[in-house]
């Protein structure tokens, strides 16, 4: 068996030795190595994966696209012919390709001939998949299917990326080196989504609406696992939330001297004495793990396994920090069910509005009905007691998945947040004059769908104009609408977002008066309601610094962004310190989306980074109370 390679290895072998230590991790692209080797040395893996996209990613477009063509075809002719290198065999081996049926084969076949006809190079799929141990040969021939819709400039990008992660796999096999943590919460992703809505469930689909059976069979589940992990409390709390307690440690040893431990020493103690340290402040932490209709499987959930898979290993090691650690599955943030969001989070600020319990699903069924069906109290009483008092948090951290294309695009697997952006909503309607297409000459006409429409460019242009600023008209809907009358009427709505409160009212203000303008300009007009008003929420910088520091400890650049989504972590802001970790999502980041995904390797960073974070911490809680 051939000796693992390690970064010391690498790091004193000299050009000629370097490129040869990487031979074959990109295809019959010795160059790419090459050029790697003067940004030596490597203190960790993650930071020479990330050394070989910046190298490619300075590259010329023609050597880019060279390297892509250096790739053989899926189950093509290079396969037939056993041409291929040992690990694209491997690959391909791996995800079942060698053993296509005639009509697999046939079809792959036709695939990789349209492919090329339409981008001039081979289709690139990182076969071994998401946890790196293969894709189905029916998964690779959807994505297959889905990629040849894609615009050329898009796929040229994306089959790219599939390369990096390709090399990143064959790093991980030339090096013996596995992502065990990040494959637990990938698993545990999986595990979940086994649970879904009826409806959904049966089209494969994932739906976990509030309350539902298998909205109840996750939070089970959570439970489960907790107790597993090594929780000492778990309970299922009044709003369905499953909250779970890892004591700090009741006796803790004095922090060890200069040169007795790294950076971030780790507190010297055992796991005895459980539940004598009551008083200790606790951090807390987690996310939601409803869905929306037909979802993903790591939206909000990552933030659960996550501290999940971290807790399991302070107790497998027996370890107790100078804090205890509350992780809680929220039951609800989406909205699906019923007209009300946060619901969890809500809940432990003091923030649940008592007469959303009247409020009825689809079916009629009351949000207290559906309590009291699952167990629950049902009674404002019951929920106002879970309000958390501040004073007794050191802040409130959240893992999530990015939810968009930024970490993707920069080739980062980590990424630190620096706001939740602040949002606003409308519901609008602009009333014109409906009449004939064919005999109303264009100077006579009052479109009200023109109106939106115009309204629509200005509001494009205007977010542009700011960084960190985003607007965007999702709905327009002409009512009754016909192909030869002039809409009298059309609906419509307005999502303006941005990292202050002040730069986002500041461009509300102006799309307003904008929209009166043009309504008076075209004799039509408009009636807007705001449905939705969400302050923005800062990352407290000290807790931002802290998510720094374990991105660069794992060799990684910090890059700080804003959420333009809305997170718990938002909600828990209002009551005390929050910040939030990015991770990675493949297929672009799309999220709300069955494609939503992330990689094994990915977790595994984030969960490294939760394990340095609770460290930092744990070294600042000791040092201010020895």
């Amino acid at each position: 068996m051939t000796e693992p390679l390690t970064l010391e290895r690498l790091n004193s072998a000299d050009e000629a030795g370097f490129v040869a230590l990487l031979d074959g991790i990109y295809e019959h692209s010795p160059w790419i190595a090459a050029r790697a080797a003067s940004r030596r040395p490597f203190a960790t893996l993650a930071q020479l994966k990330r050394a070989l996209v910046e190298t490619l990613a300075e590259a010329s477009r023609e050597e880019r696209l060279a390297l892509l063509r250096a790739h053989p075809e899926l189950a093509g002719k290079a396969m037939i012919a056993k041409a291929m290198t040992a690990e694209s065999t491997h690959e391909q081996g791996k995800a079942g390709l060698t053993q296509c049926t005639a009509a697999e084969f046939e079809t792959l076949q036709r695939l990789n001939a349209a492919y090329n006809e339409k981008f001039g190079f081979p289709f690139m799929l990182a076969v071994r998949g998401p946890r790196g141990d293969g894709l189905g040969k029916q998964q690779i021939i959807a994505t297959f299917a889905r990629r040849l819709e894609n615009h050329p400039d898009f796929e040229f990008e994306e089959g790219l990326r599939n390369v990096h992660r390709v090399a990143e796999l064959r790093l991980d096999d030339r090096f013996a080196w596995e992502p065990v943590l990040g494959r637990q919460a990938w698993d545990c992703a999986e595990l979940l989504a086994q649970h879904s809505d009826p409806g959904f469930a049966e089209n494969g689909q994932l739906t976990v609406t509030y309350l539902t059976d298998a909205h109840r069979a996750c939070a089970a589940q959570l439970v489960r696992w907790m107790k597993e992990c090594g929780f000492d409390e778990v309970e299922i709390d009044a709003v369905g939330n499953v909250v779970g307690v890892y004591r700090e440690d009741p006796h803790p040893s004095p922090l060890p001297q200069a040169g007795e431990g790294g950076t971030h020493p780790r507190p010297r103690h055992g796991g005895e004495g459980r539940g004598e340290g009551a008083a200790a402040k606790r951090l807390l932490t987690g996310s939601h793990f409803d869905t929306v209709r037909n979802g993903g499987k790591y939206d909000g959930r990552l933030g659960i396994f996550v501290p999940l898979v971290c807790v399991r290993e302070l107790h497998r090691a027996g370890r107790r920090l100078p804090f205890a650690i509350e992780v809680v599955g929220f039951a609800e943030e989406e909205g699906q069910r019923y007209k009300a969001t946060f619901l969890g989070s809500g809940a432990l600020i003091g923030k649940f509005d008592s007469r959303w319990l009247e409020q009825e699903d689809a079916d009629g069924i009351t949000m207290r009905e559906a309590m009291r069906h699952a167990g629950l109290p049902g009674t404002p009483r019951a929920i106002d007691r879970l309000k958390r008092k501040p004073a007794d948090y050191l802040g409130f951290v959240e893992v999530h998945i990015e939810q968009g294309p930024v970490l993707t695009d920069l080739g980062l697997p980590l990424g630190v947040v620096t706001s939740i952006n602040g949002g606003v909503r409308f519901a609008g309607e602009v009333r014109g004059m409906a009449s004939h297409a064919g005999t109303t000459p264009m100077a006579m006409r009052r479109d009200a769908a023109a109106a939106v429409a115009e309204l629509a460019l200005f509001l494009e242009k205007r977010a542009a104009e700011e960084p960190n600023l985003v607007g965007t008209m999702g709905m327009l809907e002409v009512p009754g609408g016909s192909t030869n009358v002039i809409p009298g009427r059309c609906r419509f709505s307005l999502d303006i977002r941005a990292t202050t409160d002040a730069v986002r009212d500041d461009c509300v203000a102006d799309v307003l008066a904008e929209l009166h303008d043009i309504c008076q300009k075209r004799g039509v007009s408009v009636s807007v309601e705001e449905t939705m008003r969400v302050a923005a929420s800062p990352s407290a910088p000290a807790w931002q610094a802290r998510w720094e520091r374990a991105v660069a400890a794992a060799g990684l650049p910090v890059h700080r962004m804003p959420s333009g989504a809305g997170h718990d972590a938002m909600k828990l802001g209002e009551a005390m310190p929050q910040a939030m970790l990015f991770v990675r999502g493949e297929n672009s980041g799309i999220s709300h989306n069955p494609l939503e995904s992330s990689t094994a390797d990915d977790m595994q960073l984030a969960v490294e980074a939760f394990l340095h974070l609770l460290d930092q911490l744990a070294a600042e809680t000791g040092e201010a109370s020895a």
